[in-house]
């Protein structure tokens, strides 16, 4: 008899877990957080490349030393910043972490400026090599904060609809997460002058 009723007990359980939207919360947190690591790994490929696009554009434009130094500068001021999977839940260190990555998209903007100005840069194989890994860099980051604003779109929306909200209000009480926005200013589209 007790073993029949804790049967029942356990499928009642499960099955009240199941359609209070229990599991689905807990899935769409952890796609946030799988979602958020790809974002950094691209980051991390980005900062890893920086250091060797440099070294190849410094031997051969050692008159643009204010553009190279502002991307190594950019690079360095990531290093200062911690990152984790904590920072989806921080609005003030995910403002940072996105600044510093905007710094960075500015430099290296800068850089692409220069070898567009400089032939002899666009000539030389090594320093095209990199250009086209760090334009791959770029698409990868962009693919992935698509990739992370979707999954937050889905966490959110998952946390808001009934019957999920009672759990999340009741039960598991996740914020909402923030999702990638524009920087200021980034409407308009920037000024290149020769």
């Amino acid at each position: 008899m007790w073993n029949k009723l804790a049967l029942f007990f356990l499928l009642s359980v499960t099955v009240v877990l199941n359609g209070c939207g229990y599991n689905t919360i807990q899935q769409n947190d952890e796609a946030v957080i799988a979602a958020w690591g790809d974002v950094e790994a691209t980051y991390q490929r980005r900062a890893d490349l920086i250091p060797n696009l440099v070294e190849a554009v410094k031997a051969y434009a050692s008159h643009e030393k204010e553009t190279l130094t502002a991307v190594t500068n950019a690079r360095a001021s990531l290093g200062k910043i911690k990152i984790g999977a904590d920072v989806v839940n921080d609005p003030k260190a995910f403002a940072a972490f996105q600044s510093a990555q905007g710094g960075l998209t500015s430099a290296l903007s800068k850089l692409m400026v220069v070898a567009e100005r400089y032939p002899d840069l666009k000539a030389n194989q090594n320093f095209r090599d990199f250009q086209h890994q760090l334009e791959g860099t770029e698409n990868r980051i962009t693919v992935a904060r698509t990739r992370y604003n979707e999954t937050v779109r889905m966490f959110n929306t998952s946390i808001r609809t009934f019957p999920n909200n009672l759990t999340n209000n009741f039960l598991l009480k996740l914020p909402r997460r923030e999702p990638f926005k524009a920087e200021a200013g980034s409407e308009k589209a920037p000024q290149v002058k020769f």
